[in-house]
This record gives structure tokens, C-alpha cells and sequence, in this order.
């Protein structure tokens, strides 16, 4: 039996939705399988760079916290080359040993969530040299991609053609473009960043197609205990996933350490002239 819909009425069929603005999501997620993805995660206490954004806006410029986030990969990952690395593949019917490709330079990954043609798809912006840009090139690039017309970008040329194609053609095409680790930074970064603070997320896991993705939640302020002392401050949950093939539990969990050393001990007096933040902000509970 089937059930009736309004006045009795039988329910309208399913109806299938082709899916071509996301293609190439599917196919990113089809080679994306293959990764032995682990998580990890930490609260960071934002109160040094919420301060630091604080000055900057009444002296006229905005900062993102992403572009803090994506400032501190940049460094964190150049000082840890094992983690800024992608699997090889197997050659010689698997008789040679596996093999890492490390990457001299840091390209992130950076999901974009906008509409194209009417549907809500992710593309993604590479940004490469982060382990030699400051906070103002950073923030240049990331908001370039804010404005309208994102998906008209040149470099997202191949998305677009991935939508054209034949499926089976798509698949081949991004197959072929992603098989050289050697040129995996121009394709899917080395390390992927994406961030779902403009929502009410706390915080979250996704596996990005590098050996390490970073999930940045929203800031919220919450009680923390500094010198012994109960406060409140703005803290973010940071999520990281690692790719178990080419990554360690030990040294993805250095790395997460050396991320939220990075941002907690954010130094503005290193990237601009203002006056360094005084430590120890925040509001004090404790009589």
C-alpha cells in the first residue's frame, strides 16, 4: 500500500536532481576515499588576536580570523615538513617501497562556499607561499574571492569544465590532474583549511585531500583558568585531520601544539606597527 498524499491524493514521485555544479566535489570526494583520515582537536584561546582585530578595525582594516589561522599554517607547517608532504604512488606492481613527496613551499586548500547558477556549491582558492606572507597579502587574497562573480575566476576554470564534461570523461580529467604528487600544490594545496565560524558550529572534522586539514569553528567566549585564575575569553575549537598514510599520530598532535602556540602567542608587533597586545586579557571572575 501506499500512503495518500493531501485530500487523499497519492504523493508526487521522487524527482532526480542531476548534480553538475558539485561534479567536482564528487570527484574530489571519490579520490579523497582512498585517504586513512584520523582526528584530532584543541580549544584556542583567541584573546591576543581578538584584541589584535579589535585595534585593527578602529585603525581602518579588517582582518578575517581565517587569515590568522591561514598566517599561522603557513609557519607551523614549514617547520614541519613531514606533515607538508602527500603520498606517492605505488609503482612497479607495489615492489617499490611507499614513498612521501614533501613540498618546499605551503599552499592552502581554502573552501568558498558560494552559488553558482542558482546552486550552493564549495570551490576552493589556493594561496600559496603562506610560510613567507603576512597578515595584509593574506587577507588581499582572501578577500578577493569574497566579491561576486567568484566562480567566473580564471582559476576556476576547471570546475566549471568538470561540470561540462561526460561523467566518465570528468572522472578521467580529474584523475589525470591530480596523479603527479609533484603538482599537487597547483590542484589541491598542501594543506587544506576550511572554517564554518559564520555558523553556529562549534566544531568539525572533514577530510580534505592533503595530509593535513584544519576545521576552524566559531569564537565563542567561554570560562578558561589562566595562572590559576578563573576568566572569560574568546576560544575557538580547531579540528585537525591527518591523513594516517603520510602522517603520525605524534607529529600531527606537534603540529596541532605549534598551531595553537602560534595563534595564543600571536605577536602583532612582528607584522605592523602597532603597539604589541598586553597578555593576560580578559575578563577576571575569581575576587
Amino acid at each position: 500500500m501506499t500512503a495518500a498524499g493531501a485530500g487523499g491524493n497519492p504523493p508526487a514521485p521522487a524527482r532526480a536532481h542531476p548534480e553538475r555544479r558539485r561534479r567536482h566535489t564528487l570527484y574530489f570526494l571519490e579520490h579523497a576515499a582512498r585517504q586513512r583520515p584520523v582526528h584530532l582537536d584543541t580549544d584556542i584561546d583567541m584573546t591576543r588576536i581578538e584584541a589584535h582585530r579589535g585595534a585593527a578595525r578602529a585603525a581602518g582594516r579588517r582582518y578575517s580570523v581565517v587569515t590568522y589561522l591561514l598566517h599561522a599554517t603557513g609557519r607551523v607547517l614549514h617547520r614541519h615538513p613531514e606533515a607538508n608532504a602527500a603520498l606517492a604512488p605505488a609503482r612497479l606492481f607495489g615492489l617499490r617501497g611507499p614513498r612521501t613527496v614533501r613540498f618546499s613551499g605551503v599552499t592552502a586548500k581554502l573552501a568558498l562556499d558560494r552559488t553558482v547558477d542558482g546552486e550552493r556549491t564549495v570551490l576552493s582558492a589556493l594561496l600559496p607561499d603562506l610560510e613567507s606572507a603576512d597578515l595584509d597579502e593574506i587577507q588581499a587574497r582572501v578577500d578577493r574571492y569574497r566579491g561576486p562573480g567568484t566562480e567566473r575566476m580564471p582559476e576556476f576554470r576547471g570546475v566549471r569544465m568538470l561540470g561540462r564534461l561526460p561523467v566518465p570523461l570528468g572522472r578521467l580529467a580529474f584523475a589525470a590532474a591530480t596523479r603527479d604528487p609533484a603538482g599537487r600544490p597547483g590542484v589541491l594545496g598542501t594543506v587544506a583549511v576550511s572554517s564554518l565560524g559564520h555558523r553556529p558550529v562549534d566544531g568539525f572534522h572533514s577530510s580534505g585531500g592533503t595530509a593535513i586539514t584544519l576545521n576552524a569553528g566559531r569564537v565563542v567566549e567561554r570560562p578558561v583558568v589562566k595562572d590559576g585564575r578563573l576568566a572569560i575569553a574568546p576560544v575557538m575549537r580547531l579540528g585537525l585531520t591527518f591523513d594516517h598514510r603520510v602522517v603520525d599520530g605524534a607529529a600531527a598532535a606537534d603540529v596541532l601544539g605549534d598551531l595553537k602556540q602560534e595563534l595564543e602567542g600571536f605577536d602583532d608587533a612582528e607584522e605592523d606597527g602597532t603597539q604589541p597586545i598586553a597578555r593576560g586579557a580578559g575578563a577576571d571572575l575569581r575576587p
